[in-house]
């Protein structure tokens, strides 16, 4: 077994390098936001090294209060530590381009031929392969966060709030954080942080961004430096708007975006029935019909599940006759809605990152962020419980939980995957493309 005490502190990767990594992880970010956090973990703390598990948590705390997907603005926050704005750019658009890239062609099938069974029979693979990377992210996040009694039990309630009582995100994650800030002030022991100084180098060896590596200049806080950045994105906001300012169909959809993605808080399903009401009530970008077909995809495609903007605008733009071309008309619509939903995500971490950074290893900050730190493990195994309800009874409903036909088969695909990645430290890309194989597999003889 290596020591990990005696391994180098990793170089810095080039942008090249990094540009490998985000895009590898667009193709492969399946499982919503908890597992696309898992797979960052499992490659940037465990093996890369390029952050140590305290950074890395002080960062997911931080997007976990933000409107907006935080698995992407994790990934952001992460790549602009080491790479500054062009960092940050690259990761981001690499995060969601894939989804983009395979959401809008599966429309314009979806328009054309109603159906895309081969797409169908390869998720159905990675369905149950989603319900084993969830739990592992439950399982490697809270093994570590959850160091006392006061945090499990934070995350247990957690679980139970959301679960049992339908309690929204929103209301779960302000909670947390006010209860990890009492606990800062009366319980401080149990609030310093859930991984702690140096956890993560005893396990993995040191990390590039470590523990008590300085904050980079680029990083550091100012008010004329937060001054300028916001700036700077009201105009990229307002350029944007003008540009599109001739098509009445696409100003709708920057507008409406926008204000969807200040609404996000509590992650895609908390936004989802704001986007139906707009999509297919106020707008008719789509029928309510598509609106499900497109959550189904987006559900079984990587990226993360608010990359259902990009098949509403597709089928809004092609809908609305945007463009003479049926094709250019719906890569128009989807382009607006993606990039007025993400634009801001941009701007939360590059205008807030810097004071986020200076926060570090002040209680009256951390510990709200510890707090909700275990809150989010209790959410993620909520997750869990949700994707294996719907993958392992695909006909149940919340009237009638764990009715109609049992996927024996999903079980199992999903053990294997579970035991691949805990016991043998398997990687999640291979793990998933073994399943997708598998589901494939067996929908073609089911078609044979």
């Amino acid at each position: 077994m290596t020591d990990t005490a005696t391994l180098p502190r990793p170089a810095q990767p080039s942008l090249l390098e990094a540009f490998g990594y985000w895009l590898k992880l667009g193709f492969i970010s399946f499982g919503g936001p908890a597992g696309q956090i898992a797979m960052m973990h499992q490659e940037l703390v465990e093996k890369r090294r390029w952050i140590s598990e305290h950074r890395y948590l002080h960062g997911l705390n931080y997007c976990m209060l933000l409107p907006g997907p935080e698995a992407i603005q994790l990934a952001i926050y992460i790549s602009w530590l080491m790479h500054g704005v062009k960092g940050a750019l690259l990761a981001g658009v690499l995060f969601f381009l894939p989804a983009f890239v395979l959401l809008s062609a599966l429309a314009a099938v979806y328009l054309n031929y109603g159906d895309v069974p081969l797409v169908q029979g390869i998720f159905y693979g990675i369905k149950p392969a989603v319900v084993a990377v969830v739990l592992f992210a439950a399982w490697r996040i809270g093994s570590r966060a959850l160091k006392n009694k006061v945090l499990w039990g934070m995350s247990a309630l957690a679980f139970v709030g959301i679960f049992f009582f339908q309690i929204g995100f929103p209301w779960i994650v302000l909670v947390a954080a006010i209860l990890g800030a009492l606990g800062g002030k009366w319980l401080p022991a149990k609030f310093k942080g859930g991984a702690g100084h140096g956890a993560s180098n005893k396990e993995y060896g040191p990390a590039l961004i470590d523990d008590d590596t300085p904050t980079p200049a680029h990083a550091r806080f100012s008010w004329t430096k937060f001054a300028v950045t916001t700036l700077a994105f009201v105009v990229i906001w307002a350029v944007a708007m003008w540009a599109i300012s001739g098509q009445q169909t696409l100003t709708n959809m920057g507008e409406f975006f926008t204000k969807a993605a200040f609404l996000t808080i509590g992650g895609a399903y908390a936004v989802l029935p704001y986007v139906y009401q707009g999509g297919v009530d106020q707008f008719a970008w789509l029928t309510g019909a598509q609106m499900m077909d497109g959550l189904a995809l987006g559900e079984t495609t990587p990226g993360p599940l608010i990359m259902i903007v990009t098949w509403v605008g597709y089928l809004g733009g092609v809908a609305k006759q945007v463009f003479g071309s049926t094709v250019a008309a719906g890569l128009a619509g989807a382009a607006a809605a993606t990039f007025f939903t993400f634009l801001p995500s941009f701007w939360f971490i590059l205008a807030g990152g810097p004071w986020v950074e200076s926060t570090r290893g002040e209680i009256k900050f951390t510990a709200p962020l510890t707090g909700i730190t275990a809150a989010v493990v209790g959410v993620i195994i909520n997750l869990a419980v949700f994707f294996a309800w719907h993958t392992f009874w695909p006909q149940a409903t919340e009237a009638a939980p764990f009715t109609g036909p049992f996927d024996a088969l999903s079980v199992v695909v999903a053990i294997a995957a579970f035991v691949a990645l805990w016991r043998y430290k398997a990687d999640i890309m291979k793990v998933i493309g073994a399943c997708a194989l598998v589901g494939l597999a067996y929908t073609l003889a089911l078609g044979a």
